[in-house]
């Protein structure tokens, strides 16, 4: 199963006179247009759609995704603001257009797909709290031989230099590693928010971030590719196995 996962677009209204406006759009589309051309199954987007979580901003984001010849999955990110995401994609059937919380499940691929929402009000830091975690247990307990793919916003672990501990509650992300430690149908998890690469085994998974697809927002990205878009394809495969490639997109 190929997976390209995309990430902290921060996709701003059409009526924005900011310049990177115009240039997170074209990122976007450019990145759309390359997966349609390559033998992907899913897209997944790991959240910050939007900058600010309005209106004009998801109409944007809508329409470009719309370009897309596949199904693309979409978790939020600090940036999201979760009635206007359930909103503008109600003709998503995954997204539970009720209740606090953006978790859901798709059971009809190769793998288990499933999404955790990790944001919170006026929070930045990931919030992992008693009743995500109780979800998330109940969740992977229906399905304790299936292969699992976790995705969600925030990662739950240390990323040297710039992201150690202050970008989530350590007490409640050392209560998911357990939880997810505890099921070994977890394979892999799929993180955004840290706007560059990494990979990590964590919590007996094989864990990845990836740069922000706006290029203006990325770290540490190698200078022969720091104007171009990119995005990370993931060839997954039921044993177990992450294979993880950047795909840069050049004009």
């Amino acid at each position: 199963m190929m997976i390209a996962q995309i990430s902290d677009t921060h996709i701003l209204s059409k009526f924005s006179e900011l310049p990177e406006g115009t240039s997170r759009v074209e990122n976007l589309r450019r990145c759309v247009a390359d997966i349609n051309q390559n033998a992907v199954d899913l897209v997944i987007h790991t959240g910050d759609t939007v900058q600010q979580g309005l209106a004009e901003e998801y109409s944007q984001l809508r329409e470009i995704l719309s370009e897309l010849s596949l199904p693309v999955l979409l978790v939020p990110g600090n940036r999201d603001h979760l009635d206007m995401l359930r909103e503008h994609f109600n003709h998503f059937p995954y997204l539970p257009q009720t209740g606090d919380f953006l978790h859901y499940t798709l059971e009809d691929w190769p793998i288990r797909l499933v999404a955790l929402d990790s944001i919170e009000k006026g929070e930045r830091k990931g919030v992992f709290c008693k009743r995500r975690v109780e979800w998330l247990d109940k969740t992977l307990s229906e399905e304790p031989d299936r292969p699992t793919l976790l995705f969600m916003h925030h990662p739950p672990f240390d990323i040297e230099p710039h992201y150690v501990g202050g970008y989530r509650r350590q007490q409640e992300s050392d209560r998911l590693e357990e939880l997810v430690s505890r099921h070994s149908q977890v394979k892999w998890t799929l993180c955004g928010h840290v706007h560059c690469f990494c990979q990590e085994k964590w919590a007996g998974t094989a864990a990845v971030t990836m740069p922000s697809v706006a290029v203006d927002l990325r770290k540490y990205v190698d200078e022969a590719i720091e104007q171009n878009p990119l995005y990370v394809l993931h060839e997954v495969s039921k044993d177990g196995i992450l294979d993880t490639q950047i795909k840069v997109v050049k004009k």
